[in-house]
């Protein structure tokens, strides 16, 4: 039986200046890196098909464990609440489960027909769904290792949330976020923004998305009301790729992104400005990861480099 580790208590999010830790995390491209959420480990996911597990302690990272069988690079990773399981997309037309106790592949679910750029777990017990290039969302049993589910969006999927078990929010080329529900075939809304969208993260609440588009802003939108509350920008900042990753802060009080300059960017939310610019990268950073506890952040980068920034 698995037992939930208990998350980090955030109670106010420090904004970490230095480098603490820099090293070469895969053989080039590193696309994905997610924080476990406990925040005992972290996981990259590279260009060169391998996903690399990482416990940070005194300063210094530690290689956990690598898993293998994804045929092309991975494009996005999540890991269950109870930290058991890792599930992975990737540019060969499918997504992976490995199980976290053994780091042995436990699925692989094939059935799109172009790269899947994003996989979450479904708030339902052994279900997943995954967003694809050739657009459209599909929804899997572990259980009896199947799809159970083609939702056909329209438009290739960048990036996909889940919110409250069956209801699915997915980030498109057109520019336009859809909101569903997965035991239906339509959507339950649409909202149109100016840029096509690279990522979506909720926030811990719930209340609001995080959007990083390619006109080069940051989008949160009030899912109450379904519209934009803030944009954030900056002069310099420029949205890499179409699998860019912005984050919120664990608190929600900042969002954080990476540039293709190497600046990472932390604005704060609510005056809608660039709080910290983080420079240590060479590189395009492509993804981030904001620690539980809100007291670490990672950056990866299109050059091999991950970096741990902390002022502890």
């Amino acid at each position: 039986s698995s037992t939930y580790l208990i998350p980090p208590v955030c109670l106010i999010t420090s904004l970490p200046s230095k480098a603490q830790y820099k090293f070469d995390a895969h053989e080039g491209e590193v696309n994905a890196i997610q924080w476990s959420p406990s925040g005992t480990i972290f996981a990259t996911g590279g260009a060169d098909r391998k996903i690399k597990l990482w416990e940070y302690s005194g300063n210094y990272v530690n290689n956990k464990g690598i898993l293998l069988g994804s045929n092309a690079g991975i494009t996005s990773i999540d890991i269950d609440a109870e930290e058991s399981m890792l599930l992975a997309a990737s540019n060969d037309f499918a997504s992976r489960v490995w199980s976290l106790t053994d780091q042995r592949l436990r699925h692989t679910l094939t059935g799109h027909s172009a790269k899947v750029l994003a996989a979450k777990f479904l708030g339902e017990a052994g279900k997943v769904v995954s967003g694809s290039h050739d657009r459209t969302i599909k929804i899997w049993d572990l259980l009896c290792k199947a799809c159970v589910k083609t939702i056909f969006a329209g438009s290739s999927c960048n990036d996909l949330v889940t919110l409250h078990g069956t209801n699915i929010i997915s980030g498109h080329f057109d520019k336009r976020l859809r909101f569903w529900d997965s035991r239906s075939d339509s959507t339950t809304n649409e909202v149109t923004l100016q840029g096509r969208i690279s990522s979506l993260q909720l926030s811990p609440d719930r209340r609001s998305l995080l959007c990083c588009c390619r006109d080069d802003s940051l989008k949160v939108i009030d899912l109450r009301m379904n519209q934009v509350s803030h944009t954030l920008y900056a002069e310099s900042f420029r949205v890499s790729c179409d699998w860019s990753r912005a984050v919120f802060s664990p608190d929600a009080s900042y969002a954080m992104a990476g540039s293709a300059d190497g600046s990472v960017f932390i604005w704060n939310i609510e005056k809608k400005k660039v709080e910290k610019v983080l420079k240590e990268h060479n590189h395009a950073v492509i993804a981030v990861s904001w620690h539980p506890s809100g007291q670490y952040i990672l950056s990866a980068d299109k050059n091999k480099k991950v970096i741990v920034w902390s002022d502890i």
